[in-house]
């Protein structure tokens, strides 16, 4: 086990070098660059303040003022010394100051995680608490009108984008044209710090309703079909029809022959589900709701070109995928123990 541990965690370091190579190499043909938009900027501020009818004022930025921003920006080294000063930074988990919001990228990220944390974990818990159970039901009842009307109801929400029932939603219950029941923007209200603790509870509650709502629904169909596939695969094997004959109840007979071998997808897939949860939250739902989440920020970034926040996120989130991916293999082994890790490196 600890052999196929150590050559995963050396496999990552390769796969870790070869996405920021591919990025980095991505990022110097990419027009526009921080040094072009800030020269921009101040051109733009030059010939709003200073220069006479409106004029713009290209002369605004002299050559002196450039190499300035170059220098500012690490842009007046070359590209192969600048990749591995990234290089070496990153392997410090060093991910540098953002260009323009004048931040560490750590503290730009951990200031977003509230609400990527709020968006993941509720997406998380509320799709498999729902999801297992009602594909339990489905299995059991295949082919029943219940069957039928419950996949007709998840293969809706399925078939809806998440931005699209956002938007619904905000029409139906957000102001927009009939009810104003729930708030448009942000996690809390503006005065969460004097609120009482329930208060507190419920104002949270009431914010995040609507957004959960609209990246939830999308969510049910898989999960749910997932488990009823499982569980019918389950129910049709020859251990399940040698535990009837033996008069064991169908309670008994599906809760404890065919309830732990049905479920091994979805336990094997926890990790992944659940980390993801937080990091690939939708960046249409984040701005549809005024929520200023990782997503948001990933977005902004590449918009901006502020390159130190692209490449920070994206070394983050690989090294964490990359770790989910091993957790996600080594719950598999311990959860069946017919699988060996011998056959995980085939």
């Amino acid at each position: 086990m600890w052999s196929y541990i150590l050559k995963r965690l050396l496999l990552m370091i390769p796969t870790l070098i070869g996405v920021l190579t591919l990025t980095f190499a991505v990022i110097q043909f990419v027009p526009g660059g921080p040094v072009e938009q800030a020269v921009h900027e101040l051109r733009r501020n030059t010939a709003e303040g200073g220069a006479p009818f409106g004029l713009r004022a290209h002369s605004g930025v002299d050559a002196q003022q450039v190499a300035q921003l170059k220098a500012l920006y690490g842009f007046d080294k070359p590209p192969l010394e600048r990749y591995w000063l990234m290089l070496k930074r990153f392997s410090h988990f060093d991910l540098g100051q953002s260009y323009f919001r004048h931040q560490s990228v750590w503290s730009l990220i951990v200031s977003k995680l509230p609400v990527s944390i709020s968006i993941g974990l509720w997406t998380f818990f509320l799709t498999y608490l729902i999801s297992v159970p009602l594909g339990i039901a489905k299995a059991v009842r295949n082919g029943s009108r219940f069957d039928m009307a419950t996949s007709l109801v998840v293969l809706i929400g399925y078939a809806i984008p998440g931005f699209v029932l956002g938007v619904l939603l905000l029409v139906l219950f957000g102001g927009g044209t009939f009810l104003q029941l729930f708030p448009l923007r942000n996690l809390t209200s503006d005065n969460w710090d004097q609120l009482s603790f329930f208060g507190k509870i419920f104002d949270y509650l009431w914010h995040i309703a609507l957004p959960i709502v609209a990246s939830v629904v999308g969510s049910f169909a898989v999960v749910t079909m997932l488990t009823k596939n499982a569980f019918l695969d389950e129910i049709r094997k020859q251990y399940v029809l040698t535990a009837r004959a033996k008069g064991l109840t169908e309670r008994r007979v599906l809760w404890k022959h065919v309830f732990r071998n049905a479920l091994l997808p979805l336990i094997v897939g926890f990790p992944a589900a659940f980390i993801g949860a937080f990091f690939t939250g939708s960046l249409l739902i984040e701005t549809l709701f005024s929520l200023d989440g990782l997503g948001l920020l990933s977005y902004e970034s590449v918009v901006r070109r502020d390159y130190p926040v692209v490449l920070g996120t994206l070394y983050l989130f690989t090294l964490i995928g990359l770790a989910t991916k091993l957790i996600s293999d080594l719950c598999y082994v311990w959860v069946d123990p017919r699988i060996q890790f011998e056959q995980l490196e085939r």
